[in-house]
């Protein structure tokens, strides 16, 4: 399920367009200067949260926000942070954030965004087969007994046999109350929730990862699945009042930043005690996509990696051409046993299918859902179906019911190329791919504090658990980070004293790199976007970089087992400065075993420019720890990669710890707005458009003008102070302007500088 934002402060000032169908781009050049008016301000009430510097009453609170007329008072957070939630005016918004430096007892005030859900091979993948021979020192099975989950999600179905046994109560953030059953009306009922936490602790037909942890569902996203940041934070503050061992978090937006609210609340929530699980995003392949709360510093931000798959690959007959093809869940399995001739069926509707009978149809993404399209195509007896994208890039898919047919996703690149070889004949390649990053998890580094994000990886692709009424298979890092949150319950249980930076940094010293590379032997670049490329390359050893796969997959038998922790488990060495290129990092090495250990660094491989200084070789007694510091001296003449990335071995006893590095000389010179794409929404008479801002803006502006007059129109959308990342919005048919076709000037503003894209947007009706 793919991970959505749309910022609260975006207007659209059309009026209604009635009967719209596709919207199609494409990139143009045009030699006149196009100029907009400023952007509006919108009048509409909106909400922000406020961070306090300490514990405030709520007669304090009061009193603080009394000078600021028609500011009215939502929730007081005392737990996930010290803070609470306004409702007002921009115009009033903007004068207490305005007035944040003055007011020292205030922080941050931060307008809220939405939330949404991100979507037994998988559980024997991580080692858990394994660990279910293990024993607790009350000579118990590690099952997760005795150890509490909190799921922050859309609810559970808390009848479901499954989970019954282990369902323990909870919270609903979003009609508050005590029943945080899934939204069950139809048309935007959910299921994600009850997914997640099959994923923690089933205990029936299927077993989760600790199928005898206690669940407690928080029920922050209601129907369709959305929720905002009070919503998120009021059930993180009440997860911690229930103490909570785990916290769970599938679900965040887009935004790729460490100050967000709710990643502040999660990291107070690990100072607590509390080990926090976030899903890093479904945003990928492109780097600097890692959204919050995934960006939460003492969090453990989840990506997402493949299990054992049989993935089919499409070979087009009388070429060289091999594509792979993305399966759907909850598809038929791609077995066909001979070869088929491949037709173009539009968009997928009925009328576009009348000749499609024992064909493989190549169909196109947008106005409907993918079920509708593969209902239609089964109907009209193909015997496969295609969608491929509308917009740069591939996408994962989930069909909301079980289809008889293959059904599978391809990239919009590869779309157009399939429907220029008229006419085709194809077949079916079928591969086993196993431990490779999923094309759609979302990558760091995280911008500003040059975090990596994710810290590791856990299977997410083709996942099967419990949703109300049954079984479906999902992806998304919203399914691996409960693999990782069942993962701490059984840690948990085996050392109930160890605490959650220990147990993140059991996982991440264990954890096994991935790497990947083509037939011919070179790194695959995964990055479509020629001015990140550099940035997302494989290293020398043919890994995916640490900013793309934290410490690699984890190996949760290892992690019991491990006799060394070192904290933290993955290093940022920073930015260079004029005044700042000695970086020195304190590692805190901890000997957990009952028997002396020996450590010693192995040297990364020699790099000009750079120079590595390391404590000498040292020993630890049982249980005893040590602090070390490993200090790197960058020469900015001579070394001249912007971002240097690796891992650095650590000699334990007879283990190795890989400690990913990164370091970043110069922060990349990107464009402040890329990648503008513009296509129809997956539901009928929607449309949605993504753009990436690398820098974030000040101002972002979608105006739209005459082809021919260069007049200006009107804005598509605008938003104010967007935070670095990727930015979508989706519009239904009444949002957008009248049928046309429009030069499209996307813009961003930020620090007296304008970068912009020119495009045509041509809607139809």
């Amino acid at each position: 399920m793919k991970l959505l934002l749309s910022m609260l402060l975006a207007f659209q000032l059309f009026p209604a367009a009635k009967n719209l169908t596709p919207a199609s781009i494409q990139a143009q050049t045009q030699p006149k200067q196009l100029i907009h008016p400023p952007i509006p301000k919108s009048t509409k009430d909106t909400v922000a949260i406020v961070v306090l510097d300490k514990p405030h009453t709520e007669q304090e609170i009061k009193r603080l926000i009394k000078p600021y007329k028609g500011v009215k008072l939502r929730r007081i957070f005392q737990e996930a942070l010290d803070g609470f939630s306004v409702q007002g005016s921009p115009a009033t918004i903007a004068r207490l954030t305005q007035q944040q430096q003055q007011q020292k007892q205030i922080i941050h005030v931060s307008p809220i965004t939405k939330y949404q859900v991100q979507t037994e091979e998988s559980v024997k993948i991580i080692g858990v087969d394994e660990v279910r021979s293990f024993f607790d020192s009350k000579n118990k099975r590690l099952t997760g007994k005795g150890v509490t989950v909190g799921v922050i999600d859309t609810g559970v179905d808390y009848t479901h046999p499954d989970l019954k046994p282990n369902y323990k109560g909870g919270h609903d953030l979003v009609d508050n109350d005590t029943d945080p059953m899934e939204t069950l009306t139809p048309g935007r009922q959910t299921i994600h929730g009850t997914h997640v936490a099959g994923i923690i602790a089933a205990n029936g037909k299927i077993k989760g990862v600790a199928p005898e942890a206690r669940i407690l569902a928080y029920r922050a996203l209601g129907p369709g699945g959305g929720g905002t940041t009070e919503q998120v934070l009021a059930a993180i503050d009440q997860a911690i009042k229930d103490k909570v061992d785990i916290v769970n978090l599938s679900l965040g937006n887009s935004i790729n930043g460490p100050d967000l609210p709710i990643s502040l609340a999660l990291d107070r929530a690990v100072e607590k005690g509390i080990v926090a699980v976030a899903a890093a995003g479904n945003s990928g392949p492109n780097v600097w996509t890692v959204g919050s709360p995934g960006t939460s510093s003492k969090a453990i931000s989840v990506g997402a990696s493949t299990p054992t798959m049989e993935i089919p690959y499409l070979l087009i007959e009388g070429t060289r051409d091999k594509i792979r093809i993305q399966p759907m869940e909850g598809s038929a399995e791609w077995a066909l046993d001979r070869s088929y001739e491949m037709v173009d069926g539009g968009l997928g509707r009925k009328k576009d299918l009348r000749n499609v009978q024992g064909k493989i149809v190549l169909i196109k993404r947008g106005t409907f859902t993918f079920t509708e399209k593969a209902k239609n195509a089964k109907e009209a007896g193909a015997k496969a179906v295609l969608i491929y994208n509308n917009i740069g890039g591939s996408f994962i898919g989930n069909l909301e019911t079980e289809i008889s047919i293959p059904v599978g996703s391809l990239s919009k690149k590869d779309g157009d190329f399939l429907k220029k070889q008229k006419p085709q004949t194809a077949r079916l390649q079928i591969k086993k791919e196993k431990d490779q990053l999923a094309d759609f998890s979302s990558r760091g580094p995280v911008t500003g504090t040059w975090e990596i994000k994710p810290d590791i990886l856990a299977p997410g692709v083709a996942i099967n658990s419990t949703v109300p009424g049954g079984y479906l298979s999902l992806q998304g890092t919203s399914m691996a980070a409960p693999h990782v949150a069942g993962a701490c319950a059984l840690i948990k249980q085996a050392h109930p004293d160890w605490t959650p930076e220990q147990i993140k940094s059991s996982l991440m010293n264990t954890a096994k790199p991935l790497g990947e590379k083509t037939e011919a032997g070179a790194p695959w670049y995964r990055t479509s976007k020629p001015e990140l490329r550099e940035q997302s390359q494989s290293n020398a050893a043919g890994l995916y970089r640490t900013y793309e796969q934290g410490a690699g997959r984890i190996q949760v038998a290892d992690a019991i087992k491990t006799e060394s922790l070192v904290s933290p488990g993955s290093i940022k060495f920073g930015k260079y400065t004029n005044q700042h290129n000695r970086h020195k990092v304190r590692l805190h090495v901890e000997n957990t075993s009952d028997k002396k250990q020996g450590y010693s660094f192995a040297i990364p491989y020699q790099e000009d420019g750079l120079d590595w200084r390391f404590p000498l070789s040292f020993t630890l007694g049982p249980k005893q720890s040590k602090d070390v510091t490993v200090n790197l001296t960058v020469d900015p003449d001579v070394f001249k990669k912007k971002i240097h990335d690796g891992y650095i071995k650590l000699f334990a006893g007879s283990k190795t710890i890989n400690i990913p590095y990164l370091y970043v000389l110069e922060e990349p010179g990107y464009p402040r707005v890329m990648g503008f794409e513009f296509a129809e929404g997956d539901q009928p008479g929607t449309y949605h458009y993504e753009v990436y801002l690398p820098g974030g803006a000040e101002e972002f502006g979608i105006a739209l003008f005459n082809p021919e007059s260069f007049r200006f129109v009107g804005f598509l959308d605008t938003s104010v102070n967007v935070k670095n990342g990727l930015k979508r919005q989706e519009f239904t048919a009444d949002q957008l302007p009248p049928e046309g076709t429009y030069l499209a000037k996307v813009f961003a503003k930020k620090a007296g500088k304008e970068d912009f894209i020119e495009t045509m947007i041509t809607i139809l009706k």
